[in-house]
């Protein structure tokens, strides 16, 4: 093990953004068999699409079409579209022209309109806005420059009330202490659908939930103090449900409350390359039940979405390659599933060469067997040529259960996986715990080689090994972390560098 040096740590610096930007200016070299249509800001929805003069204007538009297996959409580089797609099977969303890549943002509209806010309660520098909004992850200013911290009550017996203390009513001038904190309310709509066990009425939180957002700005008016300001409403931005054979390239997806890709049930194909994704999640999933990730919670816990690429379900022959990924409220990549008695496979996982930055979780997986699931599993995964950094450290963490980023997050479930690979891959410094490698059986933990490990000491290195008797222990990031990893991790080919 070395100690990290100023000069080690500036070469990851150097090759993180090296990374980036050979991301940022990738080429477009999309091959599209079938028809190709073009969308651009100077298009129009009545166009036929199919040339960059013709060009659609909307990404309802782009939804609503027509499309077909080997078909093709090209979104203009330089141009910024508001919305979501819902993805068609066999087609191809990249990008043409020249110039930064196209940008998809969550909101119809920018917030930095001074217009938009009235002042609610001037002797604590509240803003409301003045008209309704999806629940919103958080808000970000001037391109990442600040965020919001979201206050989010729980709701209990008809009313909003303090989350860590459910005795107290929720009082906005109380609980919005800090500029530009942020609280989100929606009441119009109940439901009284249980999760994990609970059954009682609560705000019904979907895509249809259009409610109040408020906002402290100390400075005065937000749409005037700032140049430009960004919801994170809660939508995904390529929603590919039932779908197959999806590839989509070279896009910039920003600011967005749910997911930035969001696939279930069972996909083949998906291939997410030469992307950048950030500033995505927060939003509200429910109300109610007992969430796993918040072991304080009680009859109120919130649960929140957000991931940059999710696959919930069944997969095959699924890419993320060369995406550049930050600042996401959960994990930056994932597969996942809580089975409910059904069978799911996870087959074909390829994760490679990615930057990952800033994200609670780098990448995310779980397999979670239930209700006499016993015929799922994950096969053929493999983790190679990425450089993680920071876990725990982007705003997501304002999260309350703080005790959870790593940089690869198998939690501990039953995780049955074979054919399972990490290597060559860059983790550096997480908030708590770099890796969480846990499954019941020790052969469904990865194959560990040559990847570099860079953390502070006496932060936690991580958990590795199976839990059918008993949970593995949080091992530390010490002078022994060498050790650990080469017989524990069984990474005997690692690079280990402690930071003092």
């Amino acid at each position: 093990m070395l100690q990290t040096s100023k000069s080690i740590l500036h070469e990851i610096d150097t090759m993180a953004e090296e990374r980036k930007q050979a991301i940022l200016t990738a080429p477009d070299r999309l091959e599209i068999p079938g028809n190709t249509y073009y969308v651009s800001n100077d298009g129009d929805d009545t166009n036929d699409g199919l040339s960059p003069l013709t060009p659609w204007n909307t990404l309802a538009r782009v939804s609503s079409a027509d499309l077909s297996g080997g078909d093709g959409v090209l979104f203009r580089r330089g141009d910024l579209f508001r919305g979501f797609i819902k993805a068609a099977s066999g087609v191809s969303y990249g990008a043409y022209g020249t110039g930064d890549k196209p940008r998809f943002y969550g909101w119809d509209k920018s917030l930095a309109d001074g217009g938009l806010w009235e002042l609610y309660d001037p002797d604590h520098h509240i803003w409301k806005l003045n008209e309704p909004i999806l629940d919103c992850g958080t808000l970000v200013f001037n391109d990442g420059e600040a965020h919001s911290r979201k206050l989010i009550p729980s709701y209990i017996d008809g009313r909003f009330v303090c989350r860590e203390d459910e005795t107290r009513v929720f009082d906005m001038a109380r609980e919005m202490t800090k500029d530009l904190d942020l609280v989100c309310f929606y009441t119009a709509r109940m439901t009284t659908s249980p999760s994990k066990g609970e059954d009682f009425p609560v705000p019904k939180m979907d895509a249809e939930s259009f409610g109040e957002l408020y906002l402290r700005c100390d400075r005065g008016n937000p749409g005037a103090v700032f140049a430009a300001v960004e919801a994170l409403p809660g939508r995904s931005f390529f929603q590919a449900y039932e779908c197959n054979h999806i590839t989509i390239d070279n896009l910039c997806l920003k600011y967005i409350g749910a997911h930035g890709i969001s696939a279930y049930f069972h996909i083949t194909g998906l291939h997410v390359t030469n992307c950048e994704i950030g500033w995505i999640g927060g939003t509200i999933q429910h109300y109610f039940g007992t969430d796993p990730n918040y072991p304080q919670g009680r009859r109120g816990t919130v649960t929140r979405f957000g991931n940059g690429i999710e696959v919930y379900g069944g997969c095959d022959d699924y890419v993320v390659e060369n995406c550049y990924i930050y600042q996401i409220y959960d994990a930056g990549i994932t597969h996942q599933v809580s089975t409910n008695g059904q069978t799911y496979t996870m087959t074909g996982i390829r994760y490679r060469n990615n930057l990952v930055e800033n994200c609670v979780y780098s990448i995310e997986y779980f397999l979670e067997k239930t209700d006499g699931d016993t015929e799922s599993y994950i096969r053929d995964c493999e983790i190679n040529g990425n450089i993680l950094r920071f876990s725990g450290y982007g705003w997501g963490q304002q999260r309350h259960n703080t005790d959870t980023p790593a940089h690869i997050k198998g939690w501990s479930y039953e995780n049955t996986a074979s054919v399972y690979s990490v290597h060559d891959n860059i983790f550096d410094r997480a908030a708590y715990r770099m890796l969480h490698l846990v499954a019941k059986k020790p052969e469904s933990c990865p194959v560990m080689y040559n990847n570099t490990y860079i953390q502070h000491a006496g932060l936690p290195l991580g958990q590795y090994g199976a839990n059918e008797t008993k949970e593995p222990p949080i091992l530390p990031f010490d002078d022994h972390a060498a050790e650990t990893i080469h017989t524990i991790f069984g990474d005997k080919t690692a690079q280990i560098h402690i930071i003092q």
